[in-house]
């Protein structure tokens, strides 16, 4: 007799053009073997499921007033109480070390009390540090191969570094406008994406001033454009100040572009999952030698074919998420927990 479709009930709400494609897809893998629900407040206190999957806590609260926020919290501590009861599971993925952004009192504290309640851990690597490894699986984070495959795609540029995403300051794109300066030769630097706030935006615009080998797309960038600004450029570059996870290094991947990222063990392991020549690494500070070097080797010896993604094929991160949820409810319903899953 077959398992019956586990009920899974995600914590982003129903996609919208600007939701993330990773949310989209993770949803749309599961939902060929679970029962998929996208998050909404009477879904989480009352209704019927066996697994809460939670993302980002702070963004299920984020609210434009203070008073709906603070309710939004009292809201989902209800909900996380009640996810990691009654023979429920609450599953967290932990996708970043620390908030990119300073969070306010409530928020950290319902983070606090969702992490609590967390049954299960999901991580996107395995050097992401977890409250508990024993109750905890590595799930990649999946490819983007899929859902830009129905967008024209550009021939490279030469010379051209493209940043593509959204503009926040942990992502350095100031410092990569500042070593772009002196970059010798025919270079030239594109900066697409939305900024996070009005200040930042008109920082980038002073610091790229007049150089007419900078062009700034500061706007939210529609998939079409996208693809068009990553294919277009002979390296992307992601100068990230804090880097761990990051599906904009997937994409540029995705789409057969080689990037430029800092070193550290994250992305040495990246590096040596699809291939050295596709993640070019640098050490300390971005500066203008770096981006210089890093032309003059990627031309020395450019990648062939395409990026070993195999390992982050939906098919196979959907199983591992199926995999986690069913340990996760395996340890709430006081059963043995799948070897497997334990092992992953």
């Amino acid at each position: 007799m077959a398992e019956p479709l586990l009920r899974v009930l995600q914590s982003f709400r129903a996609p919208r053009p600007t939701t993330n494609p990773y949310l989209v897809q993770l949803r749309d893998s599961l939902a060929e073997r679970a029962e998929v629900a996208t998050f909404g407040w009477g879904s989480g206190l009352r209704g019927r499921y066996d697994v809460l999957h939670v993302h980002w806590p702070e963004v299920v609260v984020e609210r434009g007033s203070r008073l709906r926020h603070w309710a939004a919290c009292a809201a989902f501590a209800a909900v996380a109480w009640r996810a990691s009861s009654g023979g429920r599971a609450l599953v967290r993925t932990v996708h970043n070390v620390e908030p990119h952004e300073r969070q306010d009192r409530a928020t950290a504290a319902v983070t606090r009390w969702c992490d609590a309640r967390t049954t299960w851990w999901i991580r996107l690597n395995d050097r992401t540090p977890v409250p508990d490894t024993r109750r905890a699986s590595t799930v990649p984070h999946g490819d983007y191969a899929a859902w830009f495959a129905r967008y024209d795609r550009e021939a490279a540029v030469p010379g051209r570094l493209v940043y593509a995403g959204l503009v926040r300051p942990y992502k350095g794109v100031e410092d990569l406008l500042d070593a772009f300066r002196d970059v010798p030769g025919d270079a030239e630097l594109v900066v697409a994406g939305r900024p996070t706030t009005p200040a930042l935006e008109a920082d980038l615009r002073a610091r790229a001033g007049a150089d007419p080998r900078v062009l700034l797309d500061l706007r939210y960038v529609e998939d079409a454009a996208l693809v068009r600004w990553v294919t277009s450029a002979e390296l992307v570059v992601l100068p990230y100040r804090a880097m761990h996870n990051s599906g904009a290094a997937l994409l540029a991947l995705s789409l057969g572009r080689p990037v430029l990222v800092p070193r550290n063990a994250v992305t040495d392991d990246l590096a040596a999952e699809v291939g050295a020549r596709w993640v070019l690494r640098y050490d300390g500070d971005l500066d203008t030698s770096v981006l210089s070097d890093a032309l003059d080797a990627l031309r020395a010896a450019p990648p062939h074919g395409a990026p070993d993604l195999a390992a982050r094929a939906w098919p196979v991160v959907a199983e591992g998420h199926l995999a986690a949820y069913r340990a996760a409810l395996a340890v709430a319903r006081g059963s043995r927990v799948p070897a497997r899953a334990a092992a992953s």
